[in-house]
């Protein structure tokens, strides 16, 4: 199996390397909190695109921190009983459930909006 090569210094994932004796590393990266539900606007939408012809249900414009997206995610796919994913602040939900998840949603407080036919 050949070595990865490395073109530049973004392929080695943010590593530094420093000769300097005094140099501190400080990770001042600040948590992105999640907003509350009624802070969140939500879009709901179907798409067939790259599927096949078949028809997903897509939630998009999700702000906050990447497990309560999945903590979303794993409960819009347990209420509608099938798979999905989670990923860049959209849920992608297999099949045609946007009027279950947007009730649902509601009832949560969140503000969502039907996007397309």
């Amino acid at each position: 199996m050949a070595a990865k090569k490395i073109n530049d210094l973004s392929s080695l994932g943010g590593f530094v390397f420093s000769t300097n004796k005094d140099f501190e590393f400080n990770d001042n990266e600040e948590q992105q909190e999640t907003p509350a539900p009624n802070q969140q606007k939500l879009e709901a939408l179907l798409d067939k695109k790259n599927r096949g012809g078949k028809v997903a249900t897509v939630i998009k414009g999700f702000e906050g921190t990447e497990d309560d997206l999945k903590d979303l995610a794993k409960k819009l796919k347990t209420l509608c009983g099938v798979g999905g994913s989670a990923k860049d602040g959209e849920i992608i939900i297999q099949g045609n459930f946007r009027d279950k998840i947007m009730d649902y949603l509601a009832k949560e407080g969140y503000k969502v909006k039907r996007v397309g036919g």
